[in-house]
């Protein structure tokens, strides 16, 4: 492996985490923004005009006092080790998700290079799973799988394998058509039963997004994986942590892990399945 590529994916990884924590924070606050402008629209009323809000502006500060967090202040890992967690001007505590964040990202890419090499393989799988890193975490926040990033994700798997990059291109529309179709036939077949929605339409299009990544034959696996990961977190969340039976869980998180697992040990797990 080039050693350019040893130095730089570690590197480039935490840079990109460091973006991803603005797209966690600041998207869903932009959504909340522009279905207010919806709703105002519909209502005929006219929103006060309010500074500019997106992934660029305005810059990043600390919540508590206001203080801009400077160049030197936003070193991936770095800066928040050398401030021990705290704001520079205030030393009001920074969450740890920050770092965390960064480093995950630099380790799914390291992931990556070591599974594909240095190869086009391994540029869209960096891609696939920083979206799905964003995407789990959104859904923890908020319960909400923003179609701006899981629609783009969908076509991006449909464009790589266009090309073959990891299967047919039949098998990845295949994977992306039964991947929405099968958790909506999950979704209204609950519904149906019990009255009650069981997940979001954003499922849906995560798992035909995978679908479009890793093909048809991987989504009795997706769907395996996810659950199961799902039923172990939510039993020792009611049992360690008190959490009510009643309190809806996000299903995108266990998705996006069963995804990542998928990705790099999908076929083995599939083949060690069918000799059983």
């Amino acid at each position: 492996m080039s050693e350019v590529w040893v130095f730089a994916t570690p590197l480039f990884g935490l840079v990109v985490g460091s973006f991803l924590n603005v797209v966690i924070h600041r998207l869903p606050k932009m959504m909340e923004n522009e279905w207010n402008a919806q709703c105002a629209e519909l209502r005929n009323e006219e929103l006060p005009e309010s500074p500019r809000y997106n992934l660029a502006v305005p810059r990043s500060a600390c919540p508590h006092c206001g203080h801009q967090i400077t160049a030197a202040e936003n070193i991936p890992v770095l800066s928040w080790l050398f401030l021990r967690g705290k704001c520079s001007a205030c030393k009001a505590p920074i969450s740890a998700r920050y770092p965390i964040v960064e480093t995950a990202n630099a380790l799914l890419w390291i992931g990556c290079v070591w599974h594909f090499g240095a190869t086009a393989q391994a540029v869209g799988a960096m891609f696939f799973t920083s979206c799905l890193l964003v995407l789990a975490l959104i859904d923890c926040d908020t319960t909400l799988l923003p179609d701006d990033i899981t629609l783009p994700l969908l076509w991006a798997g449909i464009l790589a394998n266009l090309f073959g990059l990891y299967i047919s291109l039949p098998s990845a529309v295949i994977g992306a058509m039964a991947g929405y179709l099968s958790l909506w036939s999950v979704y209204w077949s609950f519904k149906l039963l019990t009255g009650k929605e069981g997940m979001g339409y954003g499922d849906f299009k995560l798992l035909a997004a995978m679908g479009a990544w890793l093909g048809w034959k991987m989504l009795p696996l997706l769907i395996l994986l996810s659950s199961l990961v799902g039923a172990i977190i939510g039993i020792a969340l009611i049992i360690l942590a008190k959490r009510g039976k009643d309190i809806p869980m996000p299903f995108g998180p266990y998705l996006a892990a069963a995804g990542v697992i998928a990705l790099f040990w999908g076929n083995d797990l599939n083949r060690f399945y069918l000799n059983l």
